[in-house]
Formats: C-alpha cells, sequence, structure tokens
C-alpha cells in the first residue's frame, strides 16, 4: 500500500505538542493499517531563549502577565492531559531551555530510525522527570536510553553541527505559515493546527484510507 507522509511542526518544550502526540497515537494503535510516514520538525517556541534557558516562574509570569495568567494558561493543559491519561508534573519543570540542542538530538536520532523514541524521551524528560533537555548531559543520558551513542552525541553537542540547519528549518515553517505548535502537514498539503483528538485522527486516517484504496494503480 502506498504511504502517505505527515510531517509533525513541534518543540519538545510544548504541552500541546505532548497531548497532540498522545492523541495521534491513540487513532494510529486503533488504525494499525495506517498510511503514515512520520517525520518530525524543529520549531522553537522561544527562539530568542538564551542559551543557558531561564527559571521557569520568570519566563510563565513574563509570558502570561503574571502568576494569574500562567495558571489560567495552563489549566486547559492539565485537563487535556488528565483526559488523555497522561503524566504531567508541571512543578517539577524547574527552568525554560533553549530548545536547539534538543532537536539537534531529534534530528540526529532520525537519521538512525530512532526520532519517534526521541520526542517520547525529551516529552518523558521535560514533563514528567523536571528534567533540564536544555542541559547537555541530560541530552546524553536521553541519547543513550534510546540505542545511541552517547559520546558520540556529546561530541556533536558540544560543537555546532546542524545547529544552523534546525533554525532554518524553523524560519522555513515560519514563513511557510506555521505559527503555532503542533503543526500536522498531511501529504505536504493539508495543515492540521493544534492537538487534534483522537477521533479526528481515526477520521482522516478511513478517508485516506478509501482513498488509496480508489486509486488506479
Amino acid at each position: 500500500m502506498a504511504t502517505v507522509k505527515l510531517d509533525i511542526v513541534s518543540d519538545p518544550i510544548c504541552p500541546w505538542c505532548y497531548i497532540g502526540k498522545a492523541h495521534l497515537e491513540k487513532a494510529l494503535e486503533a488504525h494499525p493499517n495506517h498510511p503514515f510516514t512520520i517525520e518530525w520538525h524543529p520549531f522553537q517556541l522561544n527562539p530568542d531563549m538564551p542559551d543557558e534557558g531561564m527559571d521557569r516562574r520568570a519566563y510563565l509570569e513574563g509570558k502570561f502577565g503574571g502568576k494569574e495568567g500562567a495558571v489560567r494558561a495552563y489549566a486547559p493543559i492539565a485537563e487535556h492531559a488528565e483526559k488523555a491519561g497522561l503524566p504531567l508534573n508541571l512543578e517539577g519543570i524547574k527552568r525554560t531551555p533553549n530548545t536547539v540542542n534538543a532537536h539537534r538530538l531529534i534530528h540526529w536520532a532520525g537519521i538512525e530510525g530512532k526520532q519517534n523514541e526521541a520526542v517520547d524521551a525529551l516529552f518523558q524528560a521535560n514533563f514528567v522527570d523536571g528534567k533540564n533537555i536544555g542541559d547537555i548531559n541530560v541530552l546524553v543520558e536521553i541519547a543513550e536510553t534510546i540505542g545511541m551513542q552517547g559520546d558520540v552525541t556529546r561530541k556533536l553537542l558540544s560543537g555546532d553541527s546542524d545547529a544552523d540547519n534546525i533554525r532554518e528549518r524553523d524560519a522555513h515553517s515560519r514563513k511557510m505559515g506555521v505559527n503555532s505548535v503542533p503543526t500536522f502537514i498531511i501529504a505536504n498539503q493539508h495543515a492540521v493546527p493544534g492537538a487534534q483528538p483522537p477521533e479526528l485522527w481515526e477520521q482522516v486516517i478511513s478517508d485516506i484510507l478509501k482513498q488509496l484504496e480508489q486509486a488506479p494503480e
């Protein structure tokens, strides 16, 4: 059967990306014959974040206009994560990192066919374990956990390999009109923004499978 490319534009510190991935995977599990070939692409929620990141509370209060604004912004996230059965330890996150290095790790994991595992491990580290995914030691540990070579990863992260590539791809997505994440792009034609429910994805998969069945050989 023909495959259909599903490009996912995401940032590993984006809670809606974490939830959106869980929703998509629920639909994929319900349709093991789904046609998607998935690739993850970089988007930085905070492209101007200092390399060392910043205190998370200061970041949230600055972004959402004080503590109350931050609480309001995160209430629906907690609710949707709970509905999706996802662990979410927001209190455990002490720093908001610069995510260029995390995106570099996702890129290198893709070369080794481990991209999905890398994204999962980054979400787990950030949203559940409260680890700083801007920290090279944390990223090396994640690489080793998914079967990548830690020493090679450390060497790459210590230099600037592919950093410009990440920034250029981020800029390209913005130029193409992506201004929030997650954004899912189906067959390079249809953009689906946001953490859509599993039911929507099940409908999309059913529709694509019908089209593929009807397509002339």
